[in-house]
């Protein structure tokens, strides 16, 4: 039998091949193994990491409110089980009044506009919702604290988690390129000549990756239906910088396609976990840090193929 081979698509920003059959083969008893010992990785049911990710949230503002001191935030959004935290904070009565809440990211426009926090599609919005909102009025924060890039802050963004000390947890997950929030591998705006030079990189707007559009298109704000046309094709986002500089870590790879075991995930889980540390997959820098990676039992499944599936 003839063999074939071939390159990867020039819209691949990542295409090592040798890589990418490597952590291809990695087995699911396999894939929690990793030689930095501050880069834990777990593989646990997706209900199981989404109990983890709302309990260290709500602990951290808990502690705030106990110890009357200011904790640093940084959501990816949109997120629906924010609306537990908000339970928690308002069943048990804690007080958000030390909480700065910062939005990882939003869409912009071809310009760079960033979409304003009422926009129906936007993260802001969602978060609002999901949180502020969903938080009863006298234990919100302030309304100054529960922060989303806008077109007059952005330049400033990283200076502003900066000036409160940087942020005391980060929580992130792979986008289908590997991106963090929306640091893409592709970027123009992030072109760097080194991995030093990267990392120190601060908060901008980003041109989204054609791939970024089609696992959006998927989501349910924007109708599942894959309408490239329906995403923005610019974004804001932190900066590999606030990433690096926050506290705590925590990164999670654990979207399925509507709770089935098709996932756009499961390969790029394998690679951001062990894979090169490059901007080509800009989520690898957690390897060099201390991160709580958790990995959800269905992206941590063995890929092989099924010709009893189609789409």
């Amino acid at each position: 039998m003839n063999e074939f081979t071939f390159k990867p698509s020039q819209w691949v920003p990542f295409k090592d091949r040798e890589v990418i059959e490597r952590v291809r083969k990695i087995r699911r008893e396999d894939i929690d193994k990793h030689n930095n010992p501050d880069f834990r990785i777990r593989v646990l049911p997706r209900e199981k990491i989404s109990h983890i990710f709302v309990t260290d949230v709500f602990s951290r503002i808990k502690r705030s409110d106990d110890h009357d001191e200011p904790v640093v935030l940084l959501f990816p959004n949109p997120n629906p089980d924010y609306w537990k935290v908000a339970h928690l904070i308002n069943t048990l009565q804690v007080s958000c009044r030390n909480v700065w809440a910062f939005a990882l990211d939003e869409y912009a426009d071809e310009e760079g506009n960033i979409a304003p926090a009422e926009w129906k599609f936007g993260f802001m919005r969602a978060m609002n919702e999901n949180f502020y909102n969903a938080i009863d009025v006298h234990l919100r924060p302030p309304r100054e604290q529960v922060i989303g890039p806008t077109n007059e802050n952005y330049r400033d963004y990283s200076k502003m988690i900066a000036d409160l000390g940087g942020a005391d947890a980060c929580y992130t997950g792979p986008g289908w390129t590997g991106h963090l929030a929306f640091v893409e591998p592709d970027a123009p705006e992030f072109k760097a000549e080194s991995l030093e030079e990267w990392m120190g990189m601060g908060a901008r707007i980003v041109t989204l990756s054609p791939f970024t559009l089609a696992q959006n298109s998927l989501y349910g704000g924007f109708g599942m239906s894959g309408d490239l046309s329906a995403v923005p094709p610019k974004g804001f986002t932190i900066g590999p910088r606030d990433v690096v500089e926050a506290k705590y870590r925590m990164d999670m790879s654990a979207i399925t396609v509507h709770g089935t075991a098709t996932s756009w995930q499961r390969l790029m889980a394998r690679l951001v976990l062990h894979g090169p540390v490059t901007p080509l997959l800009p989520t690898s820098i957690h390897q060099l840090l201390r991160t709580d990676s958790y990995i959800s039992e269905e992206n941590a499944m063995n890929i092989e193929p099924d010709w009893d599936k189609g789409y």
